[in-house]
C-alpha cells in the first residue's frame, strides 16, 4: 500500500483480525516520510456474490451499502440509529453470505435473516423493515 500524504511504500507495523466483520485492521507506517495510519481491509461481496431478486430473473451484486441503508432507515426511531445499524449489517452480511449457495443468494433470505435480527435486537424496527418490504 502506498502513503496517502507522500505515495511513499508502507510498511505494516500492527495487525488484528475483526472477527465480526470478517476483516483486518492494519496500522502502518511511512517509510518515506513516517506517517502513521490505519487501513481496514473487508471482503467485497459485491464482486463474489449475487443476489436473485424476488421480481425479476436478472442477479444483482450484493450491496453491503443498501442492507445498510434499509437497516438505518427502520432504525431511525432510534438515537444511535448509525452504529445499531453498522454493527447489524455486519452481523446480517455474515449470517446471510453463510447461506448463499454457489455465490448466488436469494433477497427472501437476507430479508429473513434481517428481520430476526431486528426482532431479537428492536420489535418496532423490525416491524418497519417488514412493513417496507412486505414481508
Amino acid at each position: 500500500m502506498v502513503c496517502h500524504i507522500c505515495g511513499g511504500e508502507t510498511a505494516v507495523i500492527n495487525s488484528r483480525p475483526q472477527v465480526r466483520s470478517n476483516g483486518v485492521w492494519r496500522r502502518r507506517r511511512c517509510i518515506l516520510c513516517d506517517t502513521v495510519f490505519s487501513t481496514s481491509e473487508t471482503i467485497d461481496y459485491t464482486k463474489s456474490i449475487v443476489v436473485r431478486p424476488r421480481t425479476t430473473k436478472q442477479l444483482e451484486p450484493f450491496s453491503r451499502d443498501r442492507l445498510f441503508l434499509s437497516l438505518h432507515k427502520s432504525l431511525g426511531h432510534r438515537n444511535s440509529a448509525l452504529t445499531d445499524a453498522a454493527g447489524l449489517c455486519a452481523t446480517i452480511t455474515t449470517k446471510s453470505i453463510a447461506r448463499a449457495h454457489n455465490g448466488v443468494l436469494d433477497a427472501d433470505t437476507i430479508m429473513q435473516v434481517t428481520v430476526v435480527a431486528l426482532s431479537r435486537f428492536d420489535s418496532l424496527a423490525a416491524q418497519h423493515y417488514q412493513a417496507m418490504h412486505k414481508i
